[in-house]
């Protein structure tokens, strides 16, 4: 007789055997009522505030800009429909101090249906009036609405703000008007020009406007909450942004079709993959493997044979920093430094994959025996394959619902006015003001130039006073939300494969509908267990997401130790979070199968897992570490069909391939979305792999193989884990 090894009194008591026990328990009750309440209470305060950000907020606020009167660009039934850009009146006024602290640059700021292309002056086009009109026809696109008097000194129109002083060619961004700024052979330039008249009777410097125009895209991003720091040529990145993402959105509008077949074929491949497994598992993971170091194996060679053949070129050598961002990716393989920098990295890979091999081979059998019990059960129950549509839908709801909400969050309140000035001492800067009593006011006696300018959205109400805290609400609900739906996803999967499992005479005693049956008992049962430790791991996801924005406010910062300490604060908060979306997976499973509480359940979870310790440490991460491989397999073969396809090197279909500016945007994208896709059919085969390990964890525990006490589990996989099978041991169905 083997001797059975003695546990631990501290790694808690073993399950007593129920000989009536056959997998999760019917007969159960509803756990952790409070906490169902709390969250049901949760989701209907959240209803109402996505009522009431509904009733009070206008996504138009966010969207479109606003001219100095309050009236959007662009809005159908105004004045202003056939203008949907916001131009400034003098952009030079944007550098002021005042624009950090009101967020709204001190100028004139007029909706135009399109922004200037060329240099001009106010007294410049006084002096050409006089010869020619069509001066004064162009000039005026850009005065106030009914001003029809170009003779009108500039003292004057400055003073009654009906025309700018100057005006700069400029290129609409995010429908605002910014100066054309291009960079030729180091230096900044608009429309090839380095100075320029400010209509004052002064030559300023195009480093001016970069100021300027800097500063107000603060006060813009400030207004969305989403401020952003400009670099010296952070404007002109903006603007050459736009053109990228018209022409990504170009690409992605011909080829959209394309790309969804690349993800049915993912999906196909996918599932065979996995209906493969059910029968040749060991061989086909282990074809997996030495697949994967195949084509690693075969990559380095091909980076070091491109990297050899670049280095007799003279043009080769230069470095990838040298040449900066470029969005035609051919021209980074161009470089020997890229295939150097590929042939490493795939060096690197190959060296880990390998290294597992040797050293883990014992734990790579025992992890193939997992998977291929595994198969069996999703063989049985293959609804369960089809379970990740339904959490993507919910999750998908909970996304649309928290982007929507903050949208009207951010938009609620009415249009506040305040007095902008360019004089720092004026002491009326900053005030509310009323815009249609300004002028009979004497703010612009003391503070000459001073405007009623339009600020942001808010309001003097509670609601409104709380619209920070309502976001970071609207947020917390959100993670709790989207935890709670992978819980249910999770606990489901466990009851199903368990149900498999615990079954005495497989498939003849899997029960009916076991996916349905345990989707009903999580959510009659166990709503408030599966909220509870769906409250925990939001409540350190938020602290994480406050501890990143801390951080990126203090990337400038020079506090050496602040820094230090808040990135100890994010490593341990990483582990944190770690750790406790483990544990939770494994507390689900003790849900689904026991019907137990979630502190209670987490706790039988742990200490099962620490009394197989050895078993857990590896098998999990190798278990791990074959899924992915295979993920990684998937991907990437569907990854290099779509490389082959969009760089036009398949005859047979080359003429349907559409007509792309970067090819590399349909095909990161077919990659990315087959991992994911992958991933979702993958991810219900580790938790599968999970249930099981813990129900051959209990099973060793609960029985001992006599005729009374027969393992649940099958003969190969009791073998395959090292437990020495004695005379007269019996197993579930033989």
């Amino acid at each position: 007789m083997a001797r059975k090894t003695e546990i631990p009194s501290y790694y808690g008591e073993p399950q007593k055997f129920d000989p009536t026990f056959r997998g999760p328990i019917h007969n159960r009750s509803c756990t952790d009522v409070l906490c169902c309440v709390i969250f049901i209470i949760v989701i209907l305060g959240y209803i109402a505030l996505g009522t009431v950000a509904w009733i009070h907020g206008d996504p138009r606020k966010v969207v479109y800009p606003t001219d100095s009167h309050g009236q959007f660009c662009g809005q159908q039934g105004t004045p202003n429909a056939n203008k949907a850009i916001l131009f400034y009146f003098n952009i030079l006024h944007c550098a002021n101090p005042a624009v950090l602290i009101n967020l709204q640059c001190p100028t004139t700021q007029l909706c135009v249906s399109k922004c200037p292309d060329r240099f001009a002056t106010y007294l410049d086009m006084q002096y050409n009036y006089r010869y020619n009109k069509s001066y004064w026809e162009y000039y005026r696109q850009f005065c106030k609405p009914g001003f029809d008097n170009p003779w009108k000194s500039v003292a004057q129109v400055l003073r009654d703000e009906d025309c700018p002083s100057m005006i700069v060619p400029s290129r609409p961004f995010l429908q605002r008007c910014f100066p054309d700024f291009i960079t030729r052979n180091g230096t900044l330039t608009v429309a090839n020009k380095t100075d320029f008249k400010d209509g004052l009777g002064k030559t300023r410097s195009v480093t001016d406007l970069r100021d300027a125009a800097k500063e107000d895209w603060t006060a813009l991003a400030g207004r969305v909450t989403a401020i952003q720091q400009g670099s010296e040529s952070g404007i002109t990145a903006l603007l050459d942004a736009k053109e990228v993402g018209i022409k990504i959105f170009e690409d992605y509008a011909s080829s959209w079709y394309w790309i969804l077949i690349g993800l049915v074929i993912t999906m196909v491949v996918s599932l065979l993959f996995i209906l493969l497994l059910r029968f040749t598992a060991g061989v086909l993971l282990w074809l997996v493997i030495f697949g994967v170091i195949t084509a690693v194996g075969y990559g380095i060679w091909h980076c070091y044979w491109e990297y050899s053949v670049l280095q007799g070129k003279p043009d080769a050598d230069v470095t990838i920093s040298d040449i900066g961002f470029q969005t035609d990716f051919r021209v980074y393989l161009q470089l020997s430094q890229t295939w150097l920098i590929f042939m490493i990295s795939l060096a690197v890979i190959e060296a880990i994959v390998i290294l597992m091999l040797i050293f883990l081979r014992s734990r790579v059998r025992i992890a193939i025996a997992l998977l291929k019990e595994g198969s069996k059960a999703i063989g049985y129950i293959m609804s369960t394959l089809f379970y990740p549509i339904i959490t993507f839908f919910l999750l998908a709801v909970c996304i649309a619902y928290w982007a929507v909400t903050a949208v009207f969050l951010a938009s609620s309140g009415d249009a506040v006015y305040k007095v902008m000035s360019t004089q720092p001492k004026c002491q009326y800067a900053n005030l509310t003001c009323n815009p249609e009593t300004f002028n009979k006011t004497n703010v612009t006696k003391v503070c000459p130039g001073a405007q009623c300018t339009f600020a942001f959205y808010g309001g003097e109400s509670v609601y409104h006073r709380y619209i920070f805290i309502l976001q970071l609400g609207n947020l917390l609900v959100f993670l709790w939300l989207v935890n709670f739906t992978i819980a249910l996803g999770q606990c489901t999967l466990a009851g199903a494969f368990a149900s498999y499992y615990w079954a005495l005479k497989k498939p003849a005693d899997i029960p009916a509908c076991p996916l349905f049956a345990s989707f009903g008992r999580a959510i009659r049962y166990h709503t408030g267990s599966l909220a509870f430790g769906a409250l925990i791991l939001s409540i350190v996801q938020f602290f994480r997401i406050i501890l990143e924005y801390l951080d990126h406010k203090l990337k400038g910062a020079q506090n050496v130790f602040a820094r230090f300490l808040l990135c100890c604060l994010k490593c341990c908060f990483w582990c944190l979070e770690h750790f406790i979306k483990f544990m939770n997976r494994n507390a689900y499973i003790m849900i689904a199968i026991y019907g137990k509480n979630f502190c209670t359940s987490a706790k039988d979870a742990f200490f099962l897992l620490m009394r197989n310790v050895v078993r857990v440490a590896v098998l999990d991460k190798v278990t791990d570490f074959l899924l992915f491989l295979g993920k990684l397999l998937i991907s990437g073969s569907v990854g290099v069909l779509a490389f082959f396809f969009f760089t036009r090197k398949i005859p047979v279909i080359q003429e349907e391939v559409p007509s792309l500016n970067y090819y590399w945007v349909p095909l990161l994208t077919v990659i990315f979305g087959s991992y994911l896709v992958a991933h979702g059919f993958f991810n219900v085969y580790a938790m599968c792999v999970d249930t099981l390990f813990l129900c051959f964890c209990e099973d060793l525990e609960r029985n001992d193989g006599s005729p009374g006490k027969p393992y649940f589990m099958s003969p190969g996989l009791h073998k395959i884990l090292r437990r020495a099978d004695q005379p007269g041991k019996q197993y579930a169905g033989s």
